[in-house]
């Protein structure tokens, strides 16, 4: 609301379709028959897990897709479960703001960054985005929309709901907190040739916020091979001045590469830097040739992006289309290395060399992240499902392949590997893609010792799957 009192126009009406918005919600779920398991009716997902099989009618979240309100003086945002951070983008950019992290793709919805986790190039400042939010409307699975907030009633399910994956509930509404912006991002990529080296300095920026007498508000990073990984830094500035555009012809993860001892630099709007990693899907859109020039000079832009790639993957593993090209050839099924894991930053070294030599992928995203929450309300553990320590760095390394299988190894065999190298350098692994874990291995890494409370309040008569079912199970 604004501060003179009355909440304008739109912004009544925003709240007025969302009102009718959860009414068809709760409709839908009352129409589920008891016996069988709720979920939501979404022909689409960001999650690299296979769905489990229902034939129940699903949620109808039809109307929890829109930004509902943006207050510019208090830097709020009420935004619907399902919005997608495009949209929720399109809305605060107007007024000079924007959310404290942005997920790097598109259609990622703030709900589902919430309640799945998300992160981006803010996050060594601004943590995760569960960490903005204010308050919380969730459809839990008993059915009732409650309101959730770090000191109110429901503040158990506040804490527990960042990583419960619709386990507990669906999000219906957020209010989350925003921040202002400049229009345009300069960036410096900065080359190493030694692994250690770069985890040195990106330690050291995280601390100064600052590199070579220079700010730094965003920070990621891309490893290629050992002898060569760069850290990406970027100032925001109002300085106008030319900038570049990698939605057509040019392709972002290119520009990063050079050669020489100085960092390339290089200008973005803050539109721009914001989706720069969507219109390739980071660097996987190579696997649809999309990178190739003379199929990119044909491919429509509005096809360029993470959305329509992710379909195409769906494709490819509802038919098998990959291993049936690879089988013609000789060559042995693939396994599907999806992942993103979080290191303590001491570690992020030994990590990568150690998957460099095992783990025929390349290149490597890096993260660095570090909680808001200090945990001195909490007992020290200020979100339960994903106990990251407050005060501590981490650095989530993405990897989004495949791998040949090897004839004889168990099922997973690589991600499996990969399980035990982060679980031993005291890491976790974020739950959007396969899992193998034991039961009892995985309740010791995700809140096993809060989580059937939880369950039983907000889930009593198992509504929703649980937690490790959807994870790792997925029947």
């Amino acid at each position: 609301m604004g501060r003179t009192g009355r909440a304008p126009v739109a912004y009544e009406s925003g709240f007025a379709a969302h009102r009718a918005g959860v009414e068809r919600l709760l409709a839908s779920y009352r129409a589920i028959p008891r016996d069988a398991t709720v979920r939501l009716a979404k022909k689409t997902s960001n999650l690299f897990r296979a769905r489990a099989k229902n034939t129940a009618p699903g949620l109808d979240v039809s109307g929890l897709t829109a930004v509902i309100a943006v207050d510019p003086a208090a830097r709020t945002a009420d935004v619907a479960g399902m919005t997608t951070y495009e949209d929720l983008v399109a809305a605060t950019l107007p007024h000079g703001l924007a959310p404290l992290v942005v997920p790097q793709l598109k259609t990622i919805t703030l709900g589902g960054a919430v309640t799945g986790l998300g992160i981006e190039s803010t996050s060594f400042r601004n943590g995760l985005p569960h960490e903005s939010v204010l308050e919380l409307d969730v459809l839990t699975g008993a059915g009732e929309v409650v309101t959730a907030t770090a000191e109110g009633e429901h503040r158990d399910l506040f804490r527990g709901f960042p990583n419960s994956y619709g386990t507990l509930g669906y999000s219906t509404r957020l209010k989350i907190a925003l921040e202002p912006v400049e229009p345009f991002v300069a960036l410096r990529h900065v080359r190493f040739h030694d692994l250690r080296e770069l985890q040195t300095a990106m330690d050291r920026i995280i601390t100064d916020r600052a590199w070579d007498g220079e700010s730094v508000d965003y920070l990621d990073g891309v490893v290629f091979s050992a002898d060569e990984s760069y850290l990406t830094l970027g100032r925001q500035t109002a300085e106008p001045g030319p900038v570049s555009d990698y939605t057509g012809m040019r392709i972002y993860y290119q520009s990063i590469r050079h050669d020489g001892p100085a960092p390339a630099r290089d200008r973005l709007t803050i539109h721009d830097y914001l989706w720069r990693w969507d219109t390739d899907w980071f660097w996987c859109s190579r696997a649809f040739g999309a990178q190739n020039p003379a199929i990119r000079r044909w491919w429509p832009a509005r096809y360029r992006r993470s959305s329509f790639y992710w379909k195409l993957v769906a494709l490819d593993r509802k038919y098998g289309i990959a291993d049936k090209l690879g089988a013609r050839r000789g060559e042995p099924p693939q396994e599907r290395v999806v992942q993103d894991i979080e290191v303590p930053i001491e570690r992020t070294a030994d990590f990568v060399e150690w998957f460099l030599a095992e783990i025929p992928i390349e290149p490597l995203w890096l993260c660095p992240l570090r909680l808001t929450d200090d945990g001195s309300t909490t007992d020290g553990r200020p979100w339960r499902l994903y106990p990251l320590e407050p005060g501590r760095t981490y650095v989530n390394i993405g990897f989004w392949s495949a791998v040949p299988t090897v004839p004889g190894q168990p099922e997973g065999a690589a991600n499996r590997a990969i399980e035990a190298a982060v679980t031993r350098l005291d890491g976790h692994k974020s739950l959007y893609s396969d899992a193998f874990y034991d039961r009892a291995e995985f309740d010791r890494l995700y809140g096993g010792d809060v989580y059937p409370g939880l369950k039983h309040t907000y889930d009593p008569d198992h509504r929703l799957l649980d937690l490790y079912s959807k994870a790792v199970q997925r029947k």
